[in-house]
């Protein structure tokens, strides 16, 4: 393992940390999705940066990033079901459950296992992999598309005068 493979896994493991942090703790919901414009604009510069270091037949390369990314969204649905929604004081609130955090761990495991099995032995000229080239664009498209069908389930929810008032009860030890 080289030592560029060595730093994304860090990098790596630290953002997915830092996801499971903010998906598991009671946070505001947003209606904006001007963060994730933001980051996949820097996740396609990463892309297209990694293209550059093939010339050639750029055609597969894509081919398993788009695949890749309809897992993205196929995650962020199934993960979207798993997090609690409810109105708290004018302000949709959120909490992912532990089922949240096992499915970000299975979907981060799901693209490098993706990346490996279609397109393992394409590499850029710095040695990063197709899937370390676009984590960045995973995670976004799979946070937008959670995002997207949290905010759904709201309006639904609305307009049937079902959202809750009360977040998820939190057990006292004793």
């Amino acid at each position: 393992m080289s030592s560029s493979d060595v730093i994304s896994l860090v990098v790596g493991l630290a953002v997915l940390g830092l996801v499971l942090v903010r998906q598991l703790a009671t946070r505001r919901l947003s209606e904006s999705y001007r963060l994730s414009v933001i980051l996949a604009v820097i996740g396609a510069v990463e892309f297209v940066d990694f293209l550059k270091g093939h010339p050639g037949n750029p055609g597969g390369i894509i081919a398993a990033v788009v695949g890749s990314l309809v897992l993205a969204a196929v995650f962020g649905v199934a993960r979207a079901l798993t997090v609690r929604v409810w109105r708290q004081g004018g302000q949709l609130m959120r909490k992912g459950t532990w089922i949240t955090a096992v499915l970000w761990v299975i979907a981060v495991a799901a693209h490098y296992g993706y990346d490996d099995l279609v397109a393992g032995h394409i590499t850029g000229k710095n040695g990063s992999s197709v899937g370390n080239a676009t984590v960045l664009l995973y995670l976004v498209i799979s946070l937008t598309v959670q995002q997207f069908v949290l905010l759904a389930r709201v309006k639904r929810q609305e307009a049937a005068g079902e959202v809750p008032t009360e977040g998820p009860q939190v057990p006292v030890n004793n």
